[in-house]
């Protein structure tokens, strides 16, 4: 287990109680952390991770540390023979997560990337109704993302700083990127695009953009993470097509079907609703949601059965890391359609005198 921030203690309380699994050695640069770990559970604790691949016998590591760091501690993991499952995003140089991707692929090591909401039982089950076409052809959809994370200006963390993959767009709106990226491939263009602060100095608080598929499909992006009206992290899809419409969240698929919807087992036409409580399968430990367990379940019985490539590959997350990057680029560029006031008072008068010429008859008549 590398890494013992908030998410990195999650995976290693979960992954601590995975029956088929030893947790033998962490790594952290906070020397009271490993101090407890090491006196009250006994598991070997190192603040060097070269040190820690070098002499502890591994099998895999957990990698949760800041973004920053991932491409060269995943690259010296995949160096050891050791399978990789490192937290979201992949990495902050889409080069490099090409050639990170392709040697995990030459050593036949197991890799995955953090995305949870692949391990949520209603996006799953969107996913399942896509493929089988139960709305027909796609024509649009929107990812939205919010929540309270920045209500006010803050003090610095790695997290505040862009540089070091922070800010809205690498941690929160990867997740509906992720999941677009799931359900319809790769966009071949995004534009107009949107990255701002709000309270932030060093990094965006709000992202939106415009995706093109080369289906013809089209989503808009729209994230925001000082919304205080919502209480905690809240993702969700509406997706529009030839043949019904489909709203998924955490909690729930809401699923309109037309009457020239193909059906799928257990749908109707109309209106149809599953919830996540009857669509999750039981986890062996619970922490914070079954996706979190379910994840790293996976990544377990993928090393297991020596099963390489999986549904959250390194290769699957570049998807979403070029993504990322495409939009940087985008927003950087500052490229807009200007609309010349002089334009729109030409358009305006333009209009005046069309209706004085329509209603000019009809002033006539009053008078006489």
């Amino acid at each position: 287990m590398v890494g013992l921030g908030k998410m990195g203690l999650s995976h290693q309380s979960i992954i601590n109680m995975h029956p088929n699994v030893k947790l033998a050695a962490v790594c952290d640069s906070t020397g009271f952390l490993l101090d407890v770990l090491n006196k009250y559970t006994g598991v070997r604790t190192f603040s060097d991770y070269d040190e820690m691949l070098d002499n502890a016998e591994l099998d895999a590591v957990i990698i949760s540390t800041p973004s920053r760091l991932h491409a060269e501690m995943v690259r010296n993991a995949l160096e050891h023979d050791v399978h990789v499952f490192c937290e979201k995003p992949f990495v902050l140089d889409t080069v490099q997560g090409k050639e990170l991707a392709r040697l995990a692929t030459e050593r036949s090591l197991v890799n995955q990337v953090g995305y949870h909401c692949r391990f949520v039982a209603a996006f799953q089950e969107a996913k399942r109704l896509l493929d089988a076409g139960a709305i027909g052809k796609v024509t649009h959809a929107l990812a939205e993302s919010y929540g309270p994370v920045v209500l006010k200006p803050t003090g610095s963390t790695w997290r505040t700083k862009r540089s070091e993959g922070g800010g809205c767009l690498y941690d929160y709106a990867a997740h509906p990127i992720n999941l677009l990226t799931w359900y319809f491939g790769a966009p071949k263009a995004v534009a107009g695009t949107v990255i701002n602060n709000v309270f932030s100095s060093e990094t965006d608080d709000e992202v939106y953009s415009t995706f093109y598929f080369p289906t013809g499909t089209t989503a808009q992006l729209s994230v925001n993470w000082t919304d205080e009206s919502c209480r905690k992290m809240t993702t969700k899809l509406t997706i529009w097509g030839t043949a019904g419409k489909i709203y998924v969240d955490r909690q729930e698929v809401q699923a309109y079907l037309r009457d020239t919807a193909p059906l799928p087992s257990g749908y109707k036409k109309g209106w149809n609703v599953r919830y996540t409580t009857e669509l999750t399968e039981p986890v062996q430990f619970y922490l914070r949601g079954e996706e979190y367990s379910s994840q790293l379940d996976y990544f377990i019985r993928c090393i297991e059965s020596r099963q390489s490539e999986n549904a959250n590959s390194f290769e699957s997350a570049l998807l979403t890391d070029n993504v990322i990057s495409a939009m940087k680029k985008d927003a950087g560029k500052g490229a807009r359609l200007d609309i010349d006031d002089t334009e729109a008072e030409g358009t305006v008068a333009h209009g005046l005198r069309w209706w004085s010429r329509w209603l000019a008859p009809w002033a006539s008549r009053s008078k006489s």
